[in-house]
């Protein structure tokens, strides 16, 4: 030993690795590389800590220290120290695939890349251990034995129970060459299952820290779920409707009577509220895990603490959200995971598809002044889409860009979603801004990406391909071509997609063309009625050339970023204030119109012009070709103040409304009103207060359009199946003053429907088609109060209404109000 660290001690720093090579062919099972704390001499010399670590028991350990004399001369320390000892496991070489911690063969493989780091130390923590930030043992790995190419990797058998695992990488810490390496960091594994820290949502940690100290969970072999024999449903899309939810919001207001309220279990208990709607399909807003209290700050103006209630800011992609869950971190968040899975389950067995909303444009980490969470202690410069002097290029508008289509990250991507699909049998995705997975990596080279240089290829960072290869890899995955693929085709940087997504024929995207054109007409915009009709028609003038369908469009009125649909007909401006940013914040052009008065409280007849357009909206996204979605609460008229950003808000806000101003010269007097929300929690009384009133219209109509054969057509409707009218049939008027859109659909069930939308002020009597031996029957009229607005076949008193329009339709003519929209369908006339 003396000889051979005699001669460690006359090497120089960059000379030293082939003579600890040597030294470990002499002594391969005894020694092993491990990380230290690297330190920053005042002159920013380079210097680089090395230990070495014996896997034996009964050996010492020889420790190498490389570093610089300051005087230009390499210095190397040795010493002979003891080894903590392993107590519980057994140790061996490992796998350097599948990435992340695997159950095989009695044991556990752990492996993780990183291609920058010079030592990679395994920590095992219990979960005792976690809550007082310390570390139960540290293994540290070899790079040659534990090491395959930029794969780290070990394998251990022993007692695993409560126990957590997290890394910690040595390296280089230069943030303009893009690395973050600090070896005084635990960092999660990107492939962990599931984040264990704090249990229960929105409370910080003992300490106050909002960002305590994390770890994954360690698979067991007693991780089991009885899916008892569940199976994908696999409805074609054309027939899907789409409910965006948010799991706490759904059920944590105290009116939802739920159990477990605010949580996966809590949205079961509710399920049968969507089959109630009509639902087929729930869009779950972000379930990966995330940090609530990534926000969490004082709000002066609410008087309390803002939160990150959305979940747009991932963390960690395999794991689920653990305090949506009512178990937490009991059992090191199994319980969570099979809370997930039960929520799916449950929700296949009411005929309910499940899509996850992914957020893999960013991550939690944000810039250069974030936390060391994972991706970035990990690698940096390959999870990060980074400039040349390392600083992060921002196309999510969030502080970084995930590098989707570096080779490693797409293949963590691939392997992320393909877990979804067949370990949690979800049915889908829909991808937050993907126009950021069609931007070309950091250090773009066609080389690398494709194999082959490509000539003329001087793409940039950020610049859009035609070809993206994550979307490229996605699109012809065996397992993943089989879902549902929804993109939200456009990103902060400015990148507008729709229409133009690269798509392999089978990518949907949210249609947010779709959703300007519908809010623009409905409100009586002039200009509008030719989009219109594309729209109705599954806007073909945006998918039909690329070989798309209908159902490639994913048609929508409102979201959960941006006005609620009762909002929608409330409000002119934004009213974020209650946000804390001086209403800074949120999208200012909303296409909305208040009718008439600003605010909740206004006339009567101001509140029925509202209810008329809310109806009317409705109806134009269930007649239109195409994907209908509905956002939550929607469907009883959900009020969120105005407030059309409120990612913040897990709590009661207090909003202020000027009513009326008194004016008795030389004064005017102002009366206000306040009012208390709950603004992103489903108010289960106010749907019990609607039950006869719009959600009664919401459930018929999406019954309807279920029911009727041409309603969710595969194709774009030709002439054979569609006319066009207008006041009088076959005219119909595409002028710019145009506000009138009418026509007629052959359908199988219903034999023929006239559907006709009157965004005019002024009301307007038209001329029906003659269809002899038949007669037009009235079944939706939106300008007709509750029940009659839609004449169902159970509904007290239909045939006295039916007369009521006896003199028009036996004329051929119907009378319709001002902002008002018709269904009717043709019956044969009675002998």
């Amino acid at each position: 030993m003396e000889q051979q660290q005699h001669q460690l001690t006359t090497c120089s720093t960059w000379s030293i690795a082939p003579k600890l090579h040597h030294l470990l062919h002499q002594n391969p099972q005894r020694i092993a590389f491990s990380n230290g704390r690297r330190q920053k001499s005042n002159q920013k010399k380079k210097s680089l800590n090395w230990r070495m670590r014996g896997f034996g028991n009964e050996t010492p350990v020889l420790v190498v220290k490389a570093s610089n004399g300051g005087a230009g001369t390499d210095v190397v320390e040795t010493a002979v120290v003891d080894r903590p000892k392993l107590r519980r496991f057994q140790v061996s070489q490992g796998h350097p695939s599948p990435f992340g911690a695997t159950t095989r063969d009695g044991g556990v493989n752990f492996a993780v890349y990183s291609a920058n780091a010079v030592s990679v130390t395994l920590c095992l923590i219990t979960l005792s251990d976690l809550e007082e930030d310390k570390v139960t043992e540290q293994l540290f790995l070899d790079p040659l034995t534990n090491k395959t190419g930029n794969v780290w990797h070990v394998f251990l058998k022993g007692d695993f129970k409560d126990t957590l695992y997290g890394y910690k990488f040595e390296g280089k810490f230069s943030p303009e060459e893009g690395l973050y390496y600090d070896s005084s960091k635990i960092v999660l594994d990107p492939y962990a299952k599931a984040v264990i820290r704090r249990g229960e949502y929105g409370k910080l940690s003992p300490d106050g820290n909002c960002w305590p100290q994390m770890a994954g969970t360690v698979p067991s072999f007693d991780d089991e779920f009885d899916w008892e024999g569940d199976l994908p449903l696999k409805y074609p899309q054309k027939d899907l409707i789409i409910y965006e939810i948010h799991v706490r919001g759904f059920t944590r207001h105290e009116s939802s009577m739920a159990e477990l309220p605010g949580t996966y279990l809590g949205l079961v208990e509710k399920l049968d509220h969507l089959k109630e709607i009509g639902i087929n399909c729930i869009e779950l807003m972000p379930c990966h895990e995330f940090n609530e209290l990534e926000y969490f700050g004082y709000n002066s103006v609410l008087g309390d603490y803002k939160v990150n209630f959305w979940g747009y800011s991932t963390v960690n992609y395999f794991s689920p959200m653990i305090r949506y869950s009512s178990a937490g971190i009991r059992n090191c968040g199994r319980d969570a995971i099979n809370e997930v899975k039960f929520l799916i389950k449950e929700a296949h067995k009411r005929g309910i598809e499940v899509i996850m909303d992914v957020v893999f444009n960013h991550t939690a980490e944000g810039n250069e002044n974030g936390p060391v969470l994972s991706f970035r202690g990990a690698d940096n410069s390959i999870y990060y889409m980074l400039a040349p002097k390392g600083e992060f290029y921002n196309y999510s508008g969030c502080g970084n860009t995930f590098n989707c289509n570096h080779p490693v990250v797409r293949q963590f991507i691939v392997d992320c979603l393909r877990y979804w699909v067949t370990e949690m049998h979800v049915d889908g995705f829909r991808f937050d801004l993907a126009s950021i997975m069609t931007r070309g990596s950091s250090l773009w080279d066609a080389t690398n990406v494709y194999g082959v240089p490509i000539e003329g290829d001087l793409l940039t960072t950020g610049t859009p391909l035609a070809n993206p290869p994550l979307v490229d890899m996605i699109s012809n995955d065996p397992i993943l071509r089989g879902v549902k693929l929804i993109a939200e085709a456009w990103d902060t940087g400015g990148l507008y997609q729709v229409g133009m997504f690269p798509h392999w024929g089978i990518w949907s995207e949210w249609n947010g063309k779709y959703r300007d054109t519908v809010r623009q007409f409905i409100k009586g915009t002039d200009g509008f009625s030719g989009a219109l009709a594309e729209c109705l028609c599954g806007s073909p003038n945006l998918y039909q050339e690329g070989g798309r369908r209908p159902w490639n469009s994913i048609n929508f009125v409102c979201a959960h970023d941006g006005f609620t649909l009762a909002d929608l007909v409330t409000y002119n401006k934004k009213h974020n204030l209650a946000n804390g940013e001086d209403n800074n914040d949120g999208e200012s052009h909303n296409n909305s119109w208040n009718c008439g008065q600003e605010g909740e409280f206004a006339s009567i007849s101001v509140k029925k012009l509202r209810k008329r357009q809310m109806r009317n909206f409705f109806v134009c996204l269930m007649v239109s070709q195409g994907v209908p979605m509905i956002y939550m609460g929607d469907e009883y008229g959900h009020t969120k103040g105005g407030n059309n950003n409120t990612y913040c808000h897990d709590n009661y806000v207090f909003f202020y409304t000027f009513v009326h101003t008194l004016s008795v010269k030389p004064f005017s007097l102002f009366i206000m009103v306040v009012a208390v929300l709950q603004i992103n929690y489903f108010r289960w009384d106010k749907k019990e207060e609607s039950s006869l009133d719009f959600f009664r219209f919401c459930c018929l109509m999406t019954k309807f359009r279920q029911e009727c054969e041409s309603l969710g057509l595969n194709d774009f409707p030709t002439a054979e199946r569609l006319q066009w009218h207008g006041h009088a049939p076959g005219v119909p008027d595409w002028s710019e003053t145009s506000r009138f859109v009418a026509f007629t659909l052959m359908d199988s069930v219903k034999r023929e429907l006239y559907i006709a939308f009157n965004a005019s002020h002024l009301p307007a009597t038209i001329t029906l088609p003659e269809r002899p031996g038949y007669r037009w029957d009235p079944l939706v009229d939106t300008s007709k109060p509750a029940p009659f607005d839609f004449l169902s076949s159970d509904l007290p008193g239909r045939d006295i209404a039916v007369k009521q329009y006896a003199h028009f339709l036996d004329a051929n003519l119907y009378p319709m109000l001002s902002y008002s929209s018709i269904i009717l369908f043709l019956s044969p006339v009675d002998p």
